[in-house]
Formats: structure tokens, C-alpha cells, sequence
């Protein structure tokens, strides 16, 4: 019986140990440890590298190292790739993504504002600039800057066990926005069906869930209209 639970030990410990060694474009993975998530990230890794020459790798941590900044953390890991490396990163505990380039130049590729965007359509963030826009320039900002395919998905409310689910969903979601928006940029298809726009599903029912969310709000606030009314009338006729 011991000698079978350290076979059994040892294999998981060589599975591990492989994982790591082939997730070439999840970089680190302290969080979701899935095959499968692993295996989708690795595939739009590798067909993106094949087709561009530009490297995407994903970072997930439980915090960052103490008095480290997400972008000092993310400037140490980048500084090790040769390679053109876009870098994105999510940091669990300190409740931060950011995406970080090892040459400037990449930026032009891929729209960082638009991916990291905490809305996803111009009613969401119209209605989101109503409520807590505090200037003009930032009434603006909220209502351009759509469009977002991480923040929603992680801002979301998750069930019970399923919170690692819901990150895996946020971070490929993000992960394959950047990779089509390079490709596209570059003139160059991805292949394996990476190309369309699948990664926008999960999206359409957090857009779906907000407007059903407002639809409820005006039609609650309607009724206590007429109810307010009506009750007012009858005090009136009372006196």
C-alpha cells in the first residue's frame, strides 16, 4: 500500500513537473490549474508565435511578491523574453489585471484600453457615466471606453466552487481578444477555429444580465411612481 501511494505520488509530481515545462504560454498558473484551460491557452500561444512572431504569454498569481507593484512584476518577468512577449497578468489577492509589453511597438496591435475596459457596450458605460461620472472628460472616457472582455467577466458573481471557472472564462476571454486582435493586425488567421468570434458569448449574457438589470430598474421605479401618485390621491380625498 505505501509503495502504490508513492508510485502514485511521484507520478502526479512528474505530471506536474511536465505541465510545467511544455505551458510555454501560460506562463505561470497559481490558480485555475486545469488541462484543459491549459491546453486552449497553449493552442492560441502556439497558432499566434507560428503566424506573427509575437509571443503571448499569460501570468496567473495568488499576489504579488510584498512591496512589488503589478508593473515592476510584470517588467522582471518580461526582461527575460527575448522574443517580441506581449504579457498578460492577473494577480488574484491584489485584485489586478494588466497586460505589459517587452517592446513599445507592440502596442499598435491589439487596443489595451478597449480589453481592459470594465463595461462592455456604450449602454453600460452610458448609463455607468450617468451614475458616476464626476467631469465631462470623464463622462466621456466611461462611455467611449467599451468593449472590455476581462473586467465584466471577473466582476461577475460566481457560484459556489466555481470561482477558479470564472477566472479561467475572464482570462482566455482576454487572452484570445488579444491574440485575434494581432492576427487581424498582422494580416494572418489563427487557425483551429480561433478566428471568430466565439470568445464573445459569455459576454452577450453578462450584457444580457445588465440590461435586464436596468429593464427591472425603470419598470420598479415606474410602479412606485404610480403607486406614490395614487396614494396621494387618496390622502388628498381623505381630507
Amino acid at each position: 500500500m505505501k509503495i502504490f501511494k508513492r508510485g502514485l505520488f511521484a507520478l502526479i509530481l512528474t505530471l506536474l513537473f511536465t505541465t510545467q515545462l511544455t505551458a510555454e504560454y501560460l506562463y505561470k498558473d497559481e490558480i485555475v490549474y486545469n488541462p484543459k484551460f491549459t491546453q486552449e491557452i497553449e493552442e492560441v500561444g502556439a497558432a499566434l508565435y507560428k503566424q506573427t512572431g509575437i509571443a503571448l504569454r499569460l501570468v496567473m498569481i495568488k499576489e504579488l511578491p510584498k512591496d512589488m507593484t503589478m508593473y515592476a512584476y510584470e517588467k522582471g518577468l518580461l526582461s527575460h523574453f527575448k522574443e517580441p512577449t506581449i504579457l498578460l497578468t492577473f494577480a488574484e489577492m491584489n485584485t489586478q489585471v494588466d497586460i505589459e509589453v517587452n517592446d513599445e511597438s507592440l502596442y499598435k496591435y491589439f487596443d489595451k484600453k478597449q480589453i481592459l475596459s470594465p463595461v462592455t457596450s456604450y449602454v453600460q458605460g452610458f448609463m455607468m457615466a450617468a451614475f458616476y461620472a464626476k467631469s465631462w472628460n470623464e463622462f466621456k472616457s466611461m462611455v467611449t471606453n467599451t468593449g472590455g472582455t476581462i473586467l465584466p467577466l471577473l466582476g461577475g458573481k460566481a457560484k459556489k466552487g466555481k470561482v477558479t471557472q470564472k477566472y479561467a472564462a475572464a482570462m482566455f476571454n482576454g487572452y484570445l481578444d488579444i491574440a485575434q486582435q494581432v492576427a487581424k493586425a498582422k494580416g494572418v488567421k489563427l487557425g483551429s477555429g480561433f478566428d471568430s468570434n466565439s470568445n464573445q458569448e459569455t459576454l452577450f449574457y453578462v450584457k444580457l444580465l445588465f440590461y435586464f438589470g436596468v429593464l427591472y430598474a425603470i419598470i420598479m421605479y415606474i410602479k412606485r411612481k404610480i403607486y406614490k401618485t395614487r396614494h396621494k390621491d387618496e390622502t388628498y380625498r381623505k381630507w
